[in-house]
């Protein structure tokens, strides 16, 4: 008689019962440990101590008050650049300064163009993931001062509830290039017209965690105003090449631009000095506007951030993150346009017929 060296078919079947038992408990643990830590707070101690006690970490970190009831979950939600769709790449037009400019170490577009007081502004994106249309509005409203001696405020509400699935999904994040798009199409409204936060159920820093996507009314908020004629528009829609020296020559001759890059759970927590990503999860992409660049006294290269996170984060509102290195992908997604003189003649001949001579 043949001797039974092979386990039965009932004691197989038993093991791959228990093997599948074990694995889903484990992965209900981890689902269970992933939600806890969305519902938890952003804001770290651990993370704090890890930054401050790095000597070679070249910037400082602190308990934001921006976030300080914020959780990781919602944090995630104002991140809202969306990765390009790759058919539009192909159809973007790439700037290139190709000619010898001498540029300066260091430069700060606030003090280059000193009667543009809207590079200054540090706004709040509140709870809607509208990073993209901030950067790409306050970007445009720059250019429209440093090329026509224009101080105006562009709305973000015109962007955000009128461009559409053209531009993404609102509150829920958008494409930078798109935007850009939407303003030589369509152009966008005065702040005046149409302005980011209403006065009903909404205050500032921003609305319940739940804002959804404001509606497209087209229709200024001020009956004295119009809507096609509050209309400012941009007459290219572009990509900076991505190398250090073409960002900055764009910055030095047209202004401000938008950039987009990846933030972690550390830059949160970012208080001084020049940024670099040291530890933490990745938690999305996000745009804001580069307005100039330096070198710190410890010799790191740096960019010069305006962020929409009020100036209660960072730096009075500011960060500077390494230069040259292509941190978090700062250097790859660089995008602007120029403005457009259409429907600002009036404009001008109100405030003197010196521009329009010039025009």
């Amino acid at each position: 008689m043949a001797k039974k060296t092979a386990p039965t078919n009932g004691i197989f079947l038993a093991s791959l019962l228990l093997l599948g038992v074990i694995s889903c408990f484990h992965l209900q643990v981890v689902a269970s440990n992933s939600l806890a830590r969305q519902e938890s707070g952003i804001l770290q101690e651990s993370i704090v101590k890890s930054v401050n006690n790095n000597p070679k970490a070249g910037w400082k970190a602190s308990m934001n008050d921006r976030f300080s009831n914020y959780t990781v979950s919602q944090f995630k939600h104002i991140l809202g650049v969306k990765p390009t769709p790759p058919g539009e790449l192909q159809s973007i037009p790439v700037k290139i300064h190709s000619e010898i400019l001498k540029l300066p170490s260091e430069f700060d577009a606030r003090t280059a163009w000193p009667k543009c007081s809207t590079i200054g502004n540090i706004l709040d994106q509140g709870h809607c993931g509208s990073c993209w249309a901030f950067a790409a509005v306050e970007s445009l409203s720059d250019r429209f001062c440093i090329q026509f001696d224009m101080n105006i405020s562009l709305s973000v509400n015109d962007l955000l509830a009128c461009c559409g699935f053209l531009c993404g999904d609102g509150c829920d994040g958008g494409y930078p290039i798109a935007a850009w798009r939407y303003f030589k199409r369509s152009g966008v409204v005065t702040e005046e017209c149409d302005p980011y936060f209403d006065q009903t159920g909404c205050s500032h820093p921003g609305c319940e965690p739940a804002y959804p996507t404001p509606k497209c009314k087209r229709q200024c908020v001020d009956g004295n105003l119009l809507w096609k004629k509050s209309k400012h528009f941009s007459v290219s829609a572009y990509k900076v090449q991505s190398d250090p020296s073409n960002i900055m020559k764009e910055v030095y001759k047209n202004g401000p631009v938008e950039v987009s890059f990846t933030v972690y759970e550390d830059f949160a927590h970012y208080k001084s000095g020049v940024y670099k990503h040291l530890t933490g999860e990745e938690m999305g992409g996000h745009a804001v506007k580069l307005i100039g660049w330096g070198t710190s006294d410890e010799g790191e290269d740096y960019w010069l951030m305006a962020n929409q996170w009020n100036r209660s984060w960072g730096d009075d509102g500011y960060f500077k993150i390494r230069r040259g290195t292509n941190e978090c992908g700062i250097e790859e997604d660089v995008v602007a346009g120029l403005p457009s003189t259409k429907n600002v003649v009036q404009e001008m001949t109100n405030v003197g017929g010196a521009f329009l001579a010039a025009a």
